[in-house]
């Protein structure tokens, strides 16, 4: 080979590796720049993502405090409740067995007393009248 081929061939290397770092330096700066922009991104959304949590967390205490106030009610509902069935069962044992004699003794007196108003009228229409003519 000829100095000139040499010459040549190493010239056609440094082209080629120039392109090369060219290239690498263009696709490392456009990097650089993507994570410049996603570092950026992070820390706005890092900055806006406190008052977030802070609000979230004040909700959260609100929705605590009236979880406590259902419970309460709640409770007070049950306990009514109890009281009422209690009292039901009060006035079922001390007035729910008169008050069903007292009712079955007035249903038979009314009864009776309509059977013979009943036959008390039977009587008077087979009785022959007399009166004017």
């Amino acid at each position: 080979m000829s100095p000139e081929w040499i010459t040549a061939l190493v010239v056609a290397a440094v082209v080629i590796v120039l392109v090369v770092v060219v290239v690498l330096v263009i696709v490392l700066v456009k990097l650089g720049r993507t994570l410049d922009e996603a570092t950026k991104a992070i820390r706005k959304a890092h900055e806006n993502s406190e008052p977030l949590f802070v609000e979230a967390n004040t909700t959260l205490t609100h929705v605590n405090t009236q979880l406590e106030r259902v419970d309460g009610i709640t409770a007070n509902a049950r306990a009514v409740s109890g009281n009422v069935s209690a009292l039901t069962s009060l006035f079922t044992a001390t007035l729910g067995g008169p008050l069903v004699k007292a009712a079955a003794l007035s249903y038979g007196i009314s009864k009776a007393v309509r059977a013979r108003r009943a036959k008390t009228a039977a009587k008077e229409n087979r009785r022959p009248r007399r009166g004017r003519r």
